[in-house]
């Protein structure tokens, strides 16, 4: 009799571990587009301060406590280059403390104003103690190198980090352009080595943007897995007979797997129970202009503060002060109900088909924190309550893939798709964001224009035309349209589209005419100070 080989068995084992195990793989996406730094502080600035303060290092503190209480813990965490760049900018981290500073200050005013008030006064001290450790945290364990602990949780084995590009572009609308998808990938492959010295497996989509022209870059660079909306596995062709619960391939060999839709609204739903803190609702628009003090902005504009006094039924013109024992009571809660709620689907899904299910449950990482207080906390009680329950599992994406006999997963081609309004690109191309790509499309033929017509230049114009390939890459971020769409903070989108674009053609036409401004572009390149090393050649076609 012949004895299997010991890879063979390996498989069988792995496979035999999960049997009736029902695996969750949570996948949060970490991007904030570029802030370009002017003298004050501005919208974006606020933004990078909000997410740093609410998502990021609340999230930090979630993995030392469950580390630190030997929980164990596993997710997936794609951090844009974009956001990469700016949690390492020695500018933006010396103004994130001066926003700190800020708050300390502010939450001593708050402490004095409250007095008498029991209720809010325990908040306002609640925000000044958070401020407070937030500081500490920041400069003294994690050293002002929020990168470094990510790397630091991942060659742990705790997180997975996933790349994506280089300025979170919508990719679908750059297909026609290889170049332009060829530049986005190489810059941020490089930019994810240089930070995690290792080459990422998993490439996050913009967006989640799919479109099938997107198989032969993932194969090309050497990506195993991606992440697709569910309808476009299941409106895929052929169509995805095992559903969403298990991963699928492309004919190049791309692994694929579809975000938990259900759970995404599931935790939409949660994060709007009345007895979480109203997060719209900010002190820095209700108090009287002189008791704002470090936060009333140059020429008396208001400014939001990060003390939120209200819950969630504020919304309904009542004053419900909000308490925060009871939204941490609920937030263990709802983790709990999720949990029950995806083990029941799995293992409903488990009964019509073959191999271990997977749940797999994508979300933007400002979803937790910055949008939703609770949040954090959420994620938590996530880890500690799975660590109850036997038949639960979390595991990275490539850490459920590489568990799985690939031979079985059908081949599938999914259909284009995105994240956003009705689930087919409409976020980013309607007829409040259609007039910026005839501009940028012009732009991206100019810039493989000139990256084939300066093939080998050197000095100042070497550097003009590095600089041109980081304001192009800066104008397709996703980010912009998007806003746009929306509707909120509309000027500011369209000031940085516009400034990107128009930097870019000055470079053009200085080039075309043979004379750069070495004052003008010293100066660009100080506020756009993005990709250090970028190489313009990566928009030159493939010979």
């Amino acid at each position: 009799m012949r004895i299997a080989c010991p890879e063979l068995w390996g498989v069988m084992g792995r496979l035999v571990n999960m049997v009736n195990r029902h695996i969750i793989s949570l996948v949060f996406n970490a991007h904030l587009p570029y802030v370009c730094g002017a003298p004050d502080a501005g919208e974006g600035e606020r933004w990078f301060f909000e997410a740093l303060s609410e998502t990021y290092l609340p999230l930090l503190a979630v993995f030392d406590r469950l580390e630190g209480g030997y929980i164990p813990f596993r997710l997936g965490l794609s951090v844009s280059p974009t956001l990469c760049h700016m949690l390492r900018d020695e500018r933006l981290q010396q103004k994130f403390l001066e926003y700190t500073d800020k708050q300390i200050e502010f939450g001593l005013r708050e402490l004095e104003r409250t007095e008498g008030r029991k209720e809010q006064q325990n908040l306002a001290k609640m925000y000044y103690d958070r401020a407070v450790d937030q500081r500490i945290a920041f400069t003294e364990r994690y050293e002002g190198d929020i990168l470094k602990v990510f790397d630091h949780y991942q060659r742990k084995g705790k997180l997975e980090l996933l790349a994506t590009g280089a300025t979170h572009p919508f990719l679908p609308f750059l297909a026609p352009y290889p170049e332009a998808i060829q530049a986005q990938m190489e810059v941020s492959i490089a930019f994810y080595r240089r930070h995690f010295g290792k080459n990422p497996q998993g490439f996050w989509l913009p967006e989640l943007g799919w479109t099938p022209e997107l198989e032969t870059w993932l194969r090309a660079y050497n990506f195993g897995y991606t992440v697709v909306e569910p309808h476009g596995l299941v409106f895929g062709k052929p169509f995805a007979s095992r559903g969403t619960f298990f991963p699928v391939k492309t004919p190049g060999g791309i692994f694929i797997l579809a975000r938990n839709y259900y759970a995404g609204e599931m935790v939409s739903l949660m994060a709007g129970e009345e007895v979480y803190r109203d997060n719209d609702r900010d002190a820095g628009y209700e108090l009287g202009v002189r008791q704002l003090g470090p936060f009333l902005g140059s020429g008396g504009i208001r400014t939001p503060t990060g003390f939120k006094y209200w819950n969630s039924a504020s919304g309904r013109g009542e004053q419900p002060v909000y308490d925060p024992q009871k939204a941490a009571e609920k937030a263990v809660e709802h983790a709990r109900l999720f949990l029950e709620n995806q083990s029941a689907r799995l293992s409903e899904a488990a009964k019509y088909m073959e191999g271990p299910p997977i749940s797999l449950c994508a979300f933007e990482a400002d979803e937790f924190g910055r949008f939703w207080y609770e949040g954090p906390r959420f994620i938590e009680a996530l880890f500690r309550l799975s660590a109850g329950y036997r038949e639960i599992q979390f595991m990275t994406p490539a850490e459920y893939l590489f568990k799985q006999d690939s031979a079985t997963f059908q081949t599938v081609i999914p259909e284009l798709s995105s994240r956003g309004s009705n689930g087919y690109a409409e976020m980013w191309l309607d007829s409040s964001n259609d007039w910026m790509y005839r501009h940028l499309i012009r732009s991206l033929d100019r810039m493989i224009e000139l990256a084939e017509r300066f093939p080998d230049d050197t000095g100042l114009k070497e550097r003009a035309l590095n600089q041109a390939a980081r304001e192009i890459l800066l104008a397709a971020a996703s980010d912009w349209p998007k806003i746009l769409y929306t509707g909120d903070s509309v000027e500011y989108a369209r000031l940085q589209i516009e400034e990107a674009l128009r930097n870019f053609t000055t470079i053009y036409e200085a080039l075309g005419s043979n004379y750069i401004s070495t004052e003008w572009l010293t100066n660009l390149e100080k506020r756009h100070n993005i990709f250090p090393h970028i190489n313009y050649r990566v928009f030159r076609r493939k010979r």
